[in-house]
C-alpha cells in the first residue's frame, strides 16, 4: 500500500491556540479518506494547511514522497468552501476559464462534464443550477488538472437525500479512476458507507486513524468514544 499524502505532527496556532495539534496523518494512494470530527474540531484548517491556503505553524507536510511545496498543486485539486464558479456563465464556460488559467486543453471539459453528469445543461446559468449541480460543477472544476489528489471539504453540506447519494457515488467513481479522495463531515451517516479509511480529529488532535468499521453503529461508538476521550 503506497502512500500519496502523510503529515508529521502538523500544527496551526492562532493567537497562541492550536486549532490543529500535533497531527500526524497517512492517507493511502487510490483510497476515498474520511476526515471525520465535530464542527470546530480543526478539519477545514488541516485541509487548508494540505492544500497551501494556510501555511503550518510548525510541522512537515509530504505529497507524492517529496516534501510539501507549491508545485504539488499541479497534481493536487480542493473543493473547500463554496464551489469557485461564476453565476452568469453555463457549466462548459465556467470549465473554459479554468482550462485556460491551468493551461489545460479544452478537450478536458466534455469529459468532465460527463464524469460528474452535467453534459445536458446547454446554455442554462450556474445561478440557476441547483446546490447539487453547484457542487458537481465545483467537483468537475477540480477534476479538470486530472489530480493524483483530490480534497473535499464538507461537499454534503446542504444537499437533500438524493444529492447526497448522488455525490456518494461520484466520489466513489473518481476514486475507481486511480484519484486519492480526502473528504471531510461532522455528519457520519456521509461517509459511513464512501470512504475506505476515516481519521476522528477533535479538538485539533487526531484521536484515530484506521480502516472504517464495517458497521454504522460500530462507527457511531468509536467517534463518540474519541471525541469524548481527547
Amino acid at each position: 500500500m503506497d502512500t500519496i499524502l502523510s503529515t508529521t505532527n502538523l500544527t496551526k496556532n492562532f493567537n497562541g491556540h492550536p486549532a490543529v495539534n500535533n497531527v500526524s496523518l497517512t492517507i493511502p494512494e487510490g483510497y476515498v479518506y474520511g476526515l471525520l470530527g465535530p464542527n470546530g474540531a480543526g478539519k477545514s484548517t488541516l485541509l487548508k494547511m494540505l492544500c497551501g491556503i494556510t501555511s503550518p505553524t510548525s510541522g512537515e507536510i509530504t505529497f507524492d514522497h517529496h516534501p510539501w511545496s507549491r508545485n504539488a498543486l499541479v497534481s493536487m485539486s480542493a473543493l473547500i468552501e463554496q464551489p469557485p464558479i461564476y453565476g452568469n456563465l453555463t457549466a462548459y464556460d465556467n470549465l473554459l476559464v479554468r482550462t485556460k488559467a491551468l493551461g489545460v486543453s479544452s478537450e478536458r471539459i466534455d469529459e468532465v462534464l460527463k464524469i460528474v453528469s452535467l453534459t445536458n445543461t446547454g446554455k442554462k446559468k450556474t445561478k440557476q443550477f441547483s446546490l447539487g449541480m453547484k457542487q458537481r460543477l465545483g467537483i468537475a472544476l477540480a477534476l479538470l488538472n486530472k489530480p493524483k489528489l483530490m480534497i473535499l471539504d464538507e461537499p454534503t453540506n446542504g444537499l437533500d437525500p438524493i444529492g447526497i447519494q448522488e455525490l456518494r457515488g461520484l466520489i466513489r467513481s473518481i476514486a475507481k479512476q486511480g484519484t486519492t479522495v480526502i473528504v471531510s463531515s461532522h455528519i457520519l451517516s456521509e461517509v459511513a458507507h464512501t470512504v475506505d479509511m476515516i481519521g476522528i480529529i477533535a479538538d485539533g488532535k487526531l484521536g484515530y486513524e484506521g480502516l472504517i468499521p464495517t458497521d454504522e453503529r460500530t462507527l457511531e461508538t468509536l467517534f463518540n468514544d474519541v471525541v469524548r476521550n481527547i
